[in-house]
């Protein structure tokens, strides 16, 4: 483990030198986390990451740059000392009921701490009146961060790529995968882009203050999709629209608690009104370089398709 002291803060807009741990990632151990916490290693940028327990924390033994604390969302003394000599952060939770409390929590210790920037992974089209819960408390988190006086950057991700691999078992097995949400286009975007522009955010200048919504190039439907994970996978893959309450069903047996089933049924519905298609040039805006495509990820990401969850 690679443990380094707390330098004094940087100033608003430069890049934080290797020598500086002033950079927190919460989130770290999840798909956009780790991608992101290799950039800045890769980088020669120290960070500090706030993990639940000494097991997550062992991820990070052989990262170079990591300072690792353990801390607890639920826990705000626990943030505090995570955050102490911060001055720029990463936010993201688990998608969860208690997601909004504890970001909420995050962002009020956050201004207390004096951190000087949050970057916080939202959702694209985040709205306090949206009909999707998690579009809903992203939005009031967003809110509240720009309420506290901290510089800001937002990160509005519409579905990932690698969201997909959720489907693994049953392309596997059946050549299939199953949503409702019909011959809608999705901008779909690889966590890999996700993961650059965070860490363009927090290393760089002329992002604060900034709203970027992160697509892919394209905007796809799911049996175009299905097309493109057959070329990569060299067999047949299918895609069927289900009707909602199927999905839901099929979610809860694969183990999804029941407002999270909800949640995502709520977010297919958006899809499947055509609201989520929109292509934009923030990824290339905010990192120099263009989003992967979809042929890419399934290129890369074709092994997982071939071999059954391990869990169900």
């Amino acid at each position: 483990m690679n443990t380094r002291s707390t330098p004094a803060l940087q100033p608003e807009g430069a890049t934080i030198p290797a020598t500086s741990p002033a950079i927190l990632i919460t989130g770290a151990t999840g798909t956009i986390g780790t991608e992101l916490t290799r950039i800045l290693s890769e980088k020669g940028v120290s960070f500090r990451v706030m993990v639940r327990s000494a097991r997550d924390a062992q991820k990070f033994d052989t990262l170079a740059g990591a300072e690792v604390v353990t801390g607890d969302f639920n826990d705000t003394a626990t943030i505090a000392q995570a955050l102490a000599g911060i001055d720029r952060a990463f936010l993201l939770t688990n998608s969860s009921e208690q997601a909004e409390s504890q970001q909420l929590n995050f962002v009020t210790e956050a201004q207390r701490a004096g951190v000087e920037h949050i970057v916080k992974l939202s959702q694209f089209a985040a709205d306090l009146a949206s009909p999707v819960r998690f579009l809903r408390y992203h939005a009031v988190v967003e809110q509240a961060i720009q309420l506290s006086g901290m510089a800001f950057t937002f990160l509005r991700p519409n579905l990932f790529m690698q969201g997909l691999l959720g489907f693994r078992a049953s392309i596997a097995d059946q050549g299939k995968f199953f949503a409702a949400v019909g011959d809608a286009r999705v901008s779909a975007i690889d966590i890999r882009d996700i993961a650059a522009v965070a860490a363009a955010a927090l290393t760089g200048s002329g992002h604060a203050g900034k709203i970027y919504t992160l697509t892919g190039p394209e905007a796809l439907t799911h049996p175009e999709m299905a097309d493109k994970l057959a070329t990569a996978l060299g067999r047949s893959v299918t895609f069927i629209d289900v009707p909602p309450a199927a999905m839901r069903d099929a979610l809860i047996q694969f183990d999804f608690p029941i407002w999270q089933a909800d949640g995502l049924i709520e977010d297919y519905a958006h899809y499947s009104r055509n609201e989520a298609s929109v292509v934009t040039t923030d990824v290339q805006d905010a990192t120099g370089s263009a989003p992967r495509d979809f042929s890419a990820f399934a290129h890369d990401y074709a092994p997982g398709f071939l071999i059954p969850s391990v869990d169900h």
